[in-house]
This record gives C-alpha cells, sequence and structure tokens, in this order.
C-alpha cells in the first residue's frame, strides 16, 4: 500500500485550537503519574474513563425534577448531562476550545448527585451539618479521586488537573475577591486541594465554563418542556416569559396548525439555539474586550468571560423565577420531594445506628472509625444510590415507605 503522508493518529484529528484553549500537550498532568497514550490525548482519556465509570451509568436512575417512574419521556440525571454535553461541545467547536475537555467537564458535572436529585441533597446536608455538610459538587469530586475503585494503581479515575479545576470551579473561584462561593467551601474540597492544588482562587479555563453555562441553557429549556409534558404548565403560559413567549409568538405565527407536541419541540429547539448564539456574541464581546490572548489570562481574568449578554441574562433568570414557582414549587413536585427527603434521612440514621446494614465493603473494617468518619461513610453510600435503589432499601428496612407519587 502507498505511503499516505496525510496520515494523522486516531484521536488526535482536530482543528487548530484557539490561543486560549487548554492545549492538551501542554497538561498539568494528574495526582498519580501515567505514561501518555500514544492515540488519545489526555483529556480523551478523561472523557473515555467518566463514561465507562459506574457513577456515570448510575446518573440514569436519578431524578433531575421528576422521579423516573413518573414517566419515561422525562429528563433523568444521564439524559441532562447528554444534553449538556451537546450543548457544551457546540460552543467548544464555535470558539474552538478543546472539545474533549469541555465534553469531560460536562459528563462529569453531576456525579455526586444523590438520589432524588436536590431532595436527597437537602436531606444529606441536613444530617451531615456537624460533620462538614453536604455539597454534590464536592461529592463528583469525591467519587472521582477516591470512591471509584477501578483502576490497579489508584483510587478514583485520576482525572488530569484541568478536568478536576473544571469540575470544582466549572461556577467560578470558590476562594479570593472573585469568589462566586456562598458561604464555607466544602470540606472535601479543602482536603483534595491540600493535596493537589486546584488554584481555588482563580477562574476555570474556558472548557469548564462552557459546561458550565450549557448547564444552565439546559435545564432552563428541558425543565419548560418536562413542566408542559407534566401538564403543571400549559403551551400559553409560555406568554408570560419574554424569551419562549417570543418565540411562541413566531412559530405560531409561522405554523398556525402544529399540534402541541410538535409546537413544544420546535419552541424548545429555538430556545436553545437563541441562548447559544447569544453566549457566543458575548463571549466573543467579552474576549476582545479583556485582551484574552492564552489560557492563563482566561484564569487571571477578573471575571466569567463566556456568559449571556446582560439582556439574555436578565431573560434566563425570569425564566428560573418562572420555573421555581411553576414546576419546582409546584404542590405535586413538593409533595414528593418532601416524602423523598423523609426517605433520605430515614435511612441515614438508620445505617449511622447499624453500619452493617450497608452492602458489600461498605459495611466492612467499621473498627476504628470515629463518628465524622462514620458519617461520611454512610453520606458517600447514599449518594450513590439510584432513586429505586434507595426505594427499595427503605422498604428492606422499614415498615412503611412513603409513596414517592
Amino acid at each position: 500500500m502507498a505511503e499516505d503522508s496525510s496520515f494523522i493518529p486516531i484521536g488526535f484529528g482536530r482543528c487548530a485550537l484557539a490561543p486560549f484553549a487548554s492545549d492538551p500537550e501542554r497538561s498539568r498532568g494528574r495526582l498519580v503519574a501515567e505514561s501518555d497514550s500514544p492515540t488519545r490525548t489526555p483529556f480523551q482519556r478523561d472523557r473515555d474513563r467518566i463514561i465507562h465509570s459506574t457513577a456515570f451509568r448510575r446518573l440514569k436512575h436519578k431524578t433531575q425534577v421528576f422521579v423516573a417512574y413518573e414517566g419515561d419521556h422525562f429528563r433523568t440525571r444521564l439524559t441532562h448531562t447528554i444534553e449538556v454535553s451537546q450543548i457544551a461541545r457546540a460552543f467548544a467547536r464555535a470558539l474552538r476550545l478543546d472539545e474533549d475537555l469541555t465534553e469531560a467537564i460536562a459528563l462529569v458535572h453531576d456525579f455526586g448527585h444523590t438520589p432524588f436529585g436536590h431532595a436527597g441533597e437537602r436531606a444529606l446536608d441536613r444530617c451531615m451539618a456537624p460533620y462538614g455538610g453536604f455539597d454534590h459538587n464536592a461529592q463528583s469530586l469525591r467519587i472521582v479521586t477516591a470512591l471509584e475503585r477501578r483502576y490497579a494503581e489508584f483510587d478514583g479515575l485520576n482525572l488530569s488537573f484541568e478536568t478536576l479545576e473544571g469540575l470544582v470551579k466549572h461556577n467560578g473561584p470558590m476562594l479570593g475577591p472573585h469568589s462566586t462561593w456562598q458561604g464555607e467551601v466544602p470540606r472535601p474540597i479543602l482536603e483534595f486541594d491540600a493535596r493537589y492544588p486546584l488554584d481555588l482562587s482563580r477562574f476555570a479555563s474556558l472548557e469548564a465554563q462552557a459546561a458550565a453555562i450549557s448547564d444552565d441553557i439546559a435545564y432552563n429549556t428541558h425543565d419548560l418542556d418536562d413542566g408542559l409534558r407534566a401538564g403543571l404548565i400549559h403551551l400559553d403560559d409560555l406568554a408570560e416569559l419574554d424569551l419562549a413567549g417570543s418565540i411562541l409568538r413566531n412559530v405560531r405565527a409561522q405554523y398556525s396548525n402544529l399540534d402541541p407536541a410538535r409546537m413544544a419541540n420546535e419552541i424548545m429547539r429555538r430556545h436553545i439555539t437563541r441562548m447559544v448564539e447569544d453566549v457566543i456574541t458575548a463571549t466573543l464581546r467579552r474576549l476582545q474586550e479583556d485582551r484574552i490572548e492564552t489560557a492563563q489570562d482566561v484564569r487571571d481574568a477578573g471575571r466569567t468571560l463566556l456568559c449571556f449578554s446582560p439582556e439574555m441574562e436578565e431573560l434566563a433568570r425570569r425564566t428560573k423565577s418562572f420555573l421555581f414557582a411553576r414546576v419546582y414549587r409546584s404542590p405535586s413536585v413538593s409533595r414528593v420531594m418532601t416524602r423523598a427527603e423523609t426517605l433520605v434521612e430515614d435511612l441515614y440514621h438508620r445505617f449511622v445506628a447499624a453500619p452493617r446494614e450497608m452492602h458489600g465493603a461498605w459495611s466492612e473494617a467499621l473498627e476504628g472509625l470515629d463518628e465524622a468518619r462514620l458519617a461520611r461513610r454512610v453520606s458517600d453510600y447514599l449518594s450513590g444510590m439510584t432513586d429505586s435503589y434507595a426505594v427499595s432499601e427503605h422498604r428492606r428496612l422499614f415498615d412503611d415507605t412513603p409513596e414517592l407519587r
């Protein structure tokens, strides 16, 4: 066969990166040093490890807004994560960022969520209050640095600095004058930072910022869609919103006889497009204003660079307020989530009192654990549960299990 001088090794064919993108050839490495792969960049390996992890598979059976058995078509944590990843990759492609790093951060960002979503997190945070509380982002870090047990030479996934940094700081710095964090930084993050500094006072990469805003775009859109599917809101209710309402009017003017299901889908896809295009325009403007030329310039910037315009930020805020009032805090959702919190708290207190009721290695080597370490082990065990497993465990251990409907 004739020699082909245009051959590119598998995994390395990509568009030229922008100068302010994260360059995989300049990665700051891993906590445990590993030899390079001949076919994949460090960020590709991170993404692949995330996808093959047990925590990623569990997202399939964890609540986004509606518990999974309320309907087959509602989003779960897994489908939400995939939608976030798709939007984030669109930003990476448009801005010439590293797509693999962007995707890795998007795919891992919700690993630490408990069963029943934020309801389970609220319950565990109350239970863990004497021991530093519980935060799903900090729990994501624990999963990828300690709790996943897949590799012979290390605990966790041994992800690169850039992926860990993006996981922890995708919403902004956690320390220093530009911190966006409310309250004390979660203890698991500070403990890991002492071993492997993540520059908590600096901004994360544009790839991480892309994942963060994609999360906002995804849930602001698909929670409207799921609210319509659940009957908590109706198409005409979208007229209350400047963004979704203007799209509703445009679609009705263009397709006067469109059935409701197609109408809803047309609105949602345009909703995402409007927000994505706004972010790209606003980001390019900020990059120019702040004279961003390198990845280090991004980290040293005094503000988030990949963002909505002020006008779209206000529209997104109004959408979020609408969702809180009409969907998240609706009587039917609140009733289910209150019962879910009770279920999680019941399990926590039972496992703390009788830790050998936990399955597998979780109930082993309990001797010598002080109160705080036992509580953390129980919260690790509980937070990893899927919705269905948490319900089945409650039924095993208690005579009366709340009906989550």
